[in-house]
């Protein structure tokens, strides 16, 4: 015969096994929180049962209560956390009631008759219909698992059910008869042998709706992915339609700027080709009028100059930079006759001019960003102000400073100004295309320099153009040329 102590300590060895194999799944899927109230199930049938194996023959009333309250908050924890898993309503408040008065009966009842196992029977039977009636129920209207498993979990936990009622039956109408069973020596022992295989099937069962549930996340992960998979590949395709057509349009682009290379050059070289006949014609022209023709020569070849470079596709060959040592002096005496030469050069005025000793940049590119800050500033200002203009040498940098007293800059177009035809709403009438400043930013990016626009105090503008002293040396010149082309 099979005794009461050898089933608990079955039971209790298994229980603990699942509680264990129950907290490594929480422990690995952490986003499924309702696994630790299973986990927490089995933990405390487990601990309930292990007290029951470790008390006497004869326990305390108060031992007889805690053992049986445990294995039951045990009963609620899982059958909350298996609700919960099928996304449905919390169960622990009425599992809190149903342990209260399950408490309360236990212990008036084991104080009254310690020895009458009938009430407390009852009681327990009452309980596991209360608790497992829950169950079937949330099993009955949820339609996230398997027909099949539900079913089965359901018949699973009626045949509990039914073990509980029959016990309860027994003990009611003929106590003698059960206590002296043929079969197990103890009236409990067929009782727990059940139970022992409920919790292994309920067991299995949950572990199944484990698997179902991480398969239906698995599937819906998978349709995420797809999802956000076409969104991208839509995105791509607009991504590249969009390339494509920026690529067309820099093609349109580059074939403008070689018409307007092949247009610009053919007027130039008939202006100098007028000049040059006019310096034959004028065997020893006069000194203004020499001085003029010769004003138009320069300007006819700095205008080929910038062509060539920024124009023309013979610049990825011959590079856009050409190095030279920088005088400052001399850089400001070119600005002075360039705008002595447009009768703009009384209003000039340079203010500093510190030594640099060893300075190297491309003194076409150098001097058209002077000219273009100081025209700009003279065009904008009125008639009868200065353009204040300064060469300080600052923290290993070259700083050019270019003050007006003009109209200034609206401050919420200031981040728009430099950008290529961009004018400020202010300017008017007065001419422009708009290219000044954002040619200015281009040719210094080619030096690692950059330009700031500031109001000044009183009125006008500063325009400061920074450019690092060592940033240029007649060696480093073909690698500099390398990072522009490139």
């Amino acid at each position: 015969m099979l005794d009461l102590n050898t089933l608990l300590l079955l039971e209790s060895c298994t229980i603990t096994f699942q509680a264990v194999a129950w907290v490594i799944v929480w422990r690995s899927w952490r986003h499924l929180y309702e696994v630790r109230f299973i986990a927490a199930g089995f933990v405390a049938i487990a601990l309930g049962l292990l007290l029951y194996l470790q008390r006497g023959g004869d326990p305390s009333p108060v031992r007889i209560v805690i053992d049986n309250t445990v294995i039951k908050i045990g009963l609620v924890l899982l059958a909350n956390g298996m609700v919960r898993f099928l996304g449905q309503r919390s169960l622990l408040p009425i599992g809190a009631v149903c342990l209260a008065f399950h408490i309360i009966f236990w212990s008036i009842a084991v104080a009254v008759a310690p020895h009458e196992l009938a009430p407390r029977i009852h009681a327990s039977t009452a309980f596991s219909i209360a608790i497992m009636g829950l169950m079937i129920h949330a099993l009955y209207i949820d339609r996230g698992q398997p027909r099949m498993l539900r079913w089965i979990t359901i018949a699973l936990l009626a045949e509990y059910i039914g073990a509980s009622l029959l016990q309860s039956a027994l003990f009611y109408w003929n106590p003698t008869t059960v206590k002296a069973g043929p079969v197990l020596g103890d009236v409990n022992s067929w009782y727990f042998i059940q139970g022992y295989l409920f919790m292994m099937g309920l067991f299995i069962c949950l572990l199944f709706m484990l698997g179902m549930r991480l398969s239906l996340d698995l599937r819906d992960r998978n349709m995420t992915l797809a999802r956000e998979v076409h969104a991208r590949r839509r995105l791509e395709n607009k991504l590249s339609a969009s390339l494509a057509a920026e690529k067309s349009a820099r093609q349109e682009q580059r074939q403008l700027m070689r018409m307007v290379s092949h247009e610009f050059r053919t007027p130039l070289a008939a202006i100098r080709y007028a000049n040059e006949m006019i310096v034959l014609m004028l065997q020893r022209p006069q000194e203004a009028i020499a001085k003029r023709l010769q004003t138009i020569d320069d300007a006819v070849t700095r205008m080929s100059m910038l062509i060539d470079r920024f124009l023309a596709d013979e610049r990825r060959a011959d590079g856009v930079l050409k190095i030279e040592r920088i005088e400052i002096s001399g850089l400001a005496q070119q600005i002075r006759n360039h705008f002595d030469q447009v009768g703009k050069g009384r209003r000039l005025d340079f203010r500093r001019l510190d030594p640099v000793r060893d300075f190297w940049a491309d003194p076409e590119m150098l001097r058209t960003i002077v000219v273009n800050l100081v025209d700009n500033a003279i065009k904008y200002s009125p008639s009868d102000e200065s353009v204040e203009i300064a060469f300080i040498v600052r923290n290993d940098f070259l700083v050019i400073e270019v003050s007006d007293r003009g109209i200034g800059i609206p401050t919420d177009e200031q981040v728009h100004v430099g950008r290529r035809f961009f004018r400020a709403s202010n300017t008017g009438s007065t001419a422009g295309s708009g290219l000044g400043l954002h040619s200015c930013r281009q040719l210094l990016d080619y030096h690692g320099g950059s330009l700031n626009l500031s109001p000044r105090d009183g009125g006008g503008t500063i325009a400061t153009a920074r450019l690092p002293l060592d940033r240029l040396r007649p060696e480093d010149v073909g690698q500099e040329n390398g990072e522009v082309l490139a």
